[in-house]
């Protein structure tokens, strides 16, 4: 299944550096939700989360050695709310959504916070409302050299063809975001899939200067999985 909307009994760590960890709480779905948590200058921020038995060890794990706490469950596509509510009340913190994205307030009963232009000062954002209905905020870390593309871009199967190793949406692919062309990350984290961790700026240029050129392919590999996977998200 693309979505696998059960309750959790599983999750696979990805994504580990000293500055971040994801996991992917489905492993086995086929859309591959992944979830970060990322340090910035005012703590530890968790990315788009989903629960799964284990991953508070995780991040007790990942936060017991530091002086960083966690900070905020940061919200970065309108179509990712969740399990934000539940990491929210575990640690006793806000929700954060950019002020421009909808669909999330009415999703969720614990307390959020909207802000114009970072909820964090070492972390750039980038604001893509590719079409109506898709809100997305890409994330960039100048500190650790760290991108985060919540669902223009992703390893998972419907968005890589041939030779890449990360991919735009099918649809990005005839509208590439541009402004991730400046940008020579050192690792690249995703909303689908797990993140790119070597020479993730080849595989950015690689997959921006070829998504138009390789649309027709995208279409016919991953066509049928991309129509599931926004038959899943409406329905979830």
């Amino acid at each position: 299944m693309i979505y696998d909307r059960r309750g959790s009994y599983e999750f696979r760590e990805i994504d580990r550096w000293d500055d971040g960890v994801g996991w992917l709480a489905h492993p086995d779905e086929g859309g591959r939700r992944a979830s970060h948590a990322v340090v910035g200058a005012d703590g530890i921020w968790l990315l788009d989360p989903l629960w799964a038995p284990g991953v508070d060890d995780l991040l007790d794990e990942f936060t017991a050695d530091r002086e960083d706490s966690v900070a905020g469950v940061a919200i970065c596509s309108n179509w990712h709310t969740r399990d934000a509510d539940r990491f929210a009340r575990r640690y006793d913190v806000p929700i954060w959504v950019p002020e421009w994205m909808g669909r999330v307030d009415e999703r969720t009963a614990e307390p959020v916070r909207h802000y114009e232009g970072s909820f964090d000062p070492s972390i750039r954002t980038v604001r893509c409302e590719p079409m109506p209905l898709w809100n997305e905020v890409i994330l960039y870390w100048a500190d650790h050299n760290t991108l985060y593309v919540p669902e223009s871009m992703g390893t998972a199967d419907p968005y890589t063809v041939g030779n890449e190793r990360i991919g735009l949406e099918l649809v990005r692919r005839l509208d590439p975001p541009r402004s991730l062309r400046e940008l020579e990350p050192d690792r690249i984290l995703v909303g689908h899939g797990a993140g790119v961790l070597d020479d993730a700026t080849r595989a950015l240029e690689f997959a921006l200067a070829g998504g138009r050129r390789r649309f027709p392919s995208a279409v016919l590999e991953n066509g049928p999985t991309t129509v599931r996977a926004l038959y899943g998200a409406i329905r979830g």
